[in-house]
């Protein structure tokens, strides 16, 4: 028999071995708590910090995004709220207007006071390159093989990303012939045209719609184009039209060399057209200065009837027409007042557009933020979660019931444009889209299926930038100065400050400023790429 100390000894081993299995239960089902089902780096990392906090403790993110309204998500507004549970965060966003983000970058970048997440508008940007390269940010790629989605990442588009092979961010996924032309249709129904095909239907279209009242209000108080501060992207519009001229896309080959796009003699009369535009009063005279959060206002509001910019602002700008209109009890549900293509031919008679690099921007997290490994795959596993159907189609529309209603499947969204800019507008910049957008969607309209279609034919329309994927050393020292010889140089050009004299001294300046090592390096890289 055992002595009664032996019996509290069992009793004690019992008790702990108990313990213990409860600790490891409850532990199992925090660690599934708010995650993926398919038990990958996603789940295990998610929702926990690491060390002494405890393992429910929300991951603390501060997050540094874009935004294109002036109203947008607060801390903890709804959404905000939704993701947070979901993901197991807390989070802070640090919104900047799209006009201002370049500069705010760069300052925040020289602070070194880094959000935990931050989006890199251009990731061969000078600045960026020689944060990345001096380990101001963690190097991503070893780590997505980890994460359902993220491991599902085109080869393609990371290499395009890449700086020297190495990813130092996640890129944010878009459709390669995403840009286009976006305009009133019932405009150009009024003035008595059709669909323009050519640079001078183009031309024509925006000079009936400043001259032939298309809103009939019998005033003169209409234009042709919106532009937008100029930012030498493919968002200023003219980055786009210049291909109609024949310009190459930033760099173009000559006798098997690389040649920079403003050497030729296509891209300068682009300028020249753009020139005649603002001469004619055919674009906004503030276009160097304007806000592009205020970009789609003046076509809303029956000032404006074209965007030169991504073919996907088209259903969105048609949705607001139609709000608007709901307002005031003059809607006309069935009717599109937006008509979307891929842009019109040049002298060759062509079109040729513009492409993304199938990606916009990346989002970055910085070292000294995210001070190691663990912290770094519990961020990972959060932007992996954000790519699942329910997430993406959060950020993109809002709550069901709050801020969209499903009708047979589909989304349709709430008129409200002050609860969703307020609530849900924003969000979607921290997408991926990785592997792809397996949101639910806006129903089918006509418009909608024309967008899609324009988007993939327009694949084999684009003009690829032969040097996309390189990396020059010349430019990560001298590329913000180089860029904005070129930028201020055009903008003067267009609204008369300087004549083409000038411009073409402005050019030379850019050659004597580093262009001419630049090119000296970029030639070397590209002869090294085609070996």
């Amino acid at each position: 028999m055992r002595t009664l100390k032996e019996k509290g000894l069992a009793g004690l081993k019992r008790w702990l071995l108990m313990s213990v299995a409860a600790i490891m239960v409850i532990s199992v089902f925090a660690g599934c708590s708010g995650t993926n089902s398919e038990g990958t780096a996603a789940q295990k990392e998610t929702g926990g910090n690491s060390g002494t906090a405890k393992a429910d403790a929300p991951l603390e993110l501060t997050l540094m995004l874009p935004i294109f309204k002036t109203n947008y998500p607060k801390d903890g507004s709804p959404v905000a709220a939704e993701i947070e549970q979901k993901t197991g965060t807390k989070i802070h966003f640090e919104w900047v207007p799209n006009a201002s983000y370049t500069d705010k970058f760069n300052i925040t970048l020289a602070s070194g006071k880094l959000p935990s997440i931050i989006y890199v508008p251009d990731v061969k940007a000078s600045s960026f390159v020689n944060a990345a390269k001096s380990g101001a940010f963690w190097e991503v790629g070893p780590y997505l093989k980890d994460y359902k989605n993220l491991s599902q990442a085109n080869p393609v588009i990371l290499k395009n990303s890449s700086i020297e092979g190495k990813n130092y961010g996640i890129y944010r996924g878009r459709p390669l012939g995403r840009n286009g032309m976006v305009f009133r249709s019932d405009w150009l129904e009024k003035v008595g045209q059709q669909t323009p095909q050519t640079v001078d239907d183009f031309y024509n279209m925006l000079k009936a719609f400043k001259e032939k009242d298309p809103d009939g209000n019998g005033q003169a108080d209409t234009y042709g184009m919106v532009l937008v501060k100029w930012t030498g992207g493919w968002a200023s519009g003219f980055d786009t039209i210049k291909l109609w001229y024949g310009s190459p896309n930033k760099w173009g080959v000559k006798d098997g060399k690389l040649v920079p796009e403003h050497q030729y003699p296509e891209y300068l009369e682009a300028l020249k057209f753009m020139k005649k535009l603002y001469d004619e009063k055919l674009i906004n005279s503030d276009f160097a200065v304007m806000d592009s959060a205020k970009w789609t206002d003046p076509i809303v509001n029956n000032k404006a009837g074209v965007i030169v910019d991504v073919v996907d602002t088209g259903a969105r700008i048609d949705d607001k027409i139609h709000a608007a209109l709901e307002k005031e009890g003059k809607d006309e549900p069935d009717k599109h007042f937006v008509d979307v293509s891929g842009g019109v031919t040049g002298t060759d008679g062509q079109l040729h557009t513009l492409p993304t690099s199938g990606f916009s921007g990346i989002l970055a997290i910085p070292k000294s933020s995210v001070k190691n490994e663990a912290e770094l795959k519990k961020i990972l596993a959060f932007l992996d979660r954000l790519n699942e159907g329910d997430m993406q189609t959060m950020l993109g529309y809002g709550l069901e019931g709050k801020h969209y209603t499903l009708v047979d499947g589909f989304i349709e969204r709430s008129a409200d444009t002050v609860l969703l800019e307020s609530e849900v507008e924003g969000l979607n910049q921290m997408l991926t889209y990785i592997p792809e957008d397996i949101s639910k969607k806006v129903k089918e309209t006509p418009l909608r299926i024309k967008q899609a279609e324009v988007l993939k034919a327009n694949e084999a329309l684009v003009v690829v930038n032969p040097a996309e994927s390189f990396i020059s050393s010349v430019y990560s020292q001298k590329g913000s100065q180089l860029d904005n010889i070129i930028n201020d140089a055009r903008i003067k050009f267009i609204v008369g400050q300087i004549d083409e004299a000038a411009l073409l001294s402005a050019f030379e300046v850019w050659n004597k400023t580093g262009g001419d090592d630049l090119v000296k390096e970029m030639n070397e890289l590209y002869a090294k790429a085609d070996q």
